[in-house]
């Protein structure tokens, strides 16, 4: 039998004894709380001397004797109790030669101080409220078993709760990604949004240059797709009125899995109407320093060992300005698509696969760009042939009213002025659905609802998408999207595995 295999079995027979001893973990329903760990530490001079219960979960365990030491960790802080068998007589002393590392348990008594000076419970009633079947990462010692913590990356995605209890900096981060998303409706109630739920399931998506999921309804008896975005039901809304209004919700892109994507995942968008590309953008600004200040406790945040200062206005660049500074490709290059390439194949990229003047550009940016934004910068005027539902910059109509916002050298929000020409629209839909049927599986079909909702008439319109995931990754310092998904999707264990 494998070492994990003994303690499991290990710990079931500890389990019998328990309950041959008449006490039975899983008969508890409550055990009452009066004060977290962090609260005992914070209160303890008001605290000292007075009997207080807990609950938690049994972290560390220094046995001597008569008499043993543990810690129980509850809500991300520890706290050390110390049990002596005369205090608590023989029944709960044997109950307790019968707690594991792993264990949850309940402990009554008063608050102390150690002569170290750690501030403690010494134990008068103690309950064991559930066993733990197997040895915990946790890097701590009991009759000669040690573990060193869960140092597995995939193991740590596979298994969270075992991350949220063995690694403090993955519980911090992922908490903070719940309160990243929590203060951004904060911000958006508070500005007069309002928050709106669309559907998952479409007969087409649309909104994203994105592969999308496929499944079936039984009972309609019709293929229906999992959304790919939440931006045409979203506009929908705003012809209908509603003039302020944004939804949080999970997204699927039939797509590969990288430190930066997963299938699924958080995307926030929103939806102003009578507001332009700037307005957004001040927005976005607005925005990030607000979770900055509330989730961080600074406006300044360390993004890849480089402070950055969210009080400040972000930079503003010009895509194609942007490449020929970086890339040393000039503006005039991108005149046809044949001198496009060119271009692409001095730079040392192949332009095999290329078809569109707008996707060379993006490649350029990502190779070239992106990695040059370290400090939060908004990239403005994105091709046309890349942004087929923003409008059309009055400058120059090969290009379109967009933005995208980067921090670190990664994106981190995608906006723009929303196209509201339903005859321009249908023919940009149109170019698509052309290009779907010629095999790309990312081009999107021809929305007629959609269509028929612009032509019932959407005012001027501002836009916004950010993915919640990868603003977490970034403000928080994470070097995976994965870090900051509870559970991302994850290749199936083979049974040998």
């Amino acid at each position: 039998m494998s070492a994990e295999g003994d303690v499991r079995s290990i710990r079931i027979r500890e389990l019998e004894q328990l309950r041959s001893l008449g006490h039975d973990p899983y008969a508890f329903e409550e055990y009452p709380t009066s004060h977290l760990p962090a609260e005992i530490h914070e209160r303890f001079s008001e605290l000292e001397g007075t009997v207080v219960s807990l609950p938690g979960r049994i972290t560390s365990l220094r046995e001597m004797g008569k008499a043993s030491f543990a810690d129980i960790t509850r809500d991300g802080a520890r706290i050390q109790v110390y049990i002596k068998k005369d205090d608590v007589g023989d029944p709960a002393w044997e109950i307790f030669k019968l707690v594991d590392i792993g264990d949850i348990v309940g402990v009554k008594g008063e608050v102390f101080k150690t002569r170290t000076g750690e501030t403690s419970i010494h134990v008068r009633e103690l309950a064991v409220l559930a066993k733990c079947f197997h040895a915990l990462p946790l890097g701590k010692e009991k009759e000669g078993q040690r573990w060193y913590g869960l140092a597995d990356v995939e193991e740590r995605y596979r298994r969270r709760y075992l991350d949220l209890i063995a690694n403090p900096t993955s519980r911090k981060l992922l908490i903070a990604r719940s309160r990243i998303v929590q203060e951004t409706r904060r911000y958006l109630d508070a500005r007069g949004f309002l928050e709106v739920e669309t559907p998952v399931l479409e007969h087409e998506v649309g909104g994203a240059a994105a592969r999308p999921f496929i499944t079936f309804h039984n009972a309609l008896e019709i293929e229906l797709k999992l959304r790919i975005s939440l931006e045409l039901h979203l506009k929908r809304l705003i012809v209908g009125g509603l003039d302020k209004v944004y939804e949080i919700g999970r997204v699927f892109r039939n797509e590969g899995i990288s430190t930066r994507h997963n299938p699924e995942f958080t995307l926030l968008e929103l939806y102003q109407a009578y507001a332009k590309m700037e307005d957004i953008q001040q927005l976005v600004e607005e925005l990030v320093r607000h979770v900055a200040v509330e989730v961080f406790d600074s406006e300044t945040i360390t993004v890849d060992g480089r402070a950055v200062d969210f009080s400040k206005p972000w930079h503003r660049i010009d895509l194609l300005e942007a490449i020929e500074r970086y890339a040393g490709v000039s503006p005039s290059a991108f005149d046809d698509l044949e001198s496009a390439k060119a271009a692409l194949e001095r730079v040392g990229i192949s332009s095999e696969d290329e078809d569109s003047v707008g996707g060379i550009i993006e490649k350029l940016l990502e190779r070239f760009v992106e990695p040059e934004l370290l400090e939060p910068t908004f990239v403005e005027n994105y091709p046309l042939e890349t942004s087929p539902l923003a409008k059309t910059h009055p400058a120059n109509p090969r290009l379109t009213r967009r933005f995208e916002g980067y921090i670190g050298g990664r994106e981190i929000c995608n906006a723009f002025s929303e196209l509201n020409d339903p005859i321009d629209q249908r023919t940009r839909m149109e170019r698509q659905a052309e290009m779907l049927a010629a095999g790309n599986e990312e081009a999107n079909p021809v929305d007629e609802d959609f269509l028929y909702a612009l032509e019932i008439g959407m005012p001027p319109t501002g836009g916004l998408g950010i993915g919640m995931d990868r603003l977490a990754m970034i403000l928080g310092g994470a070097d995976s999207i994965r870090d900051v998904i509870l559970f991302p999707t994850l290749r199936p264990l083979s049974p040998e595995e």
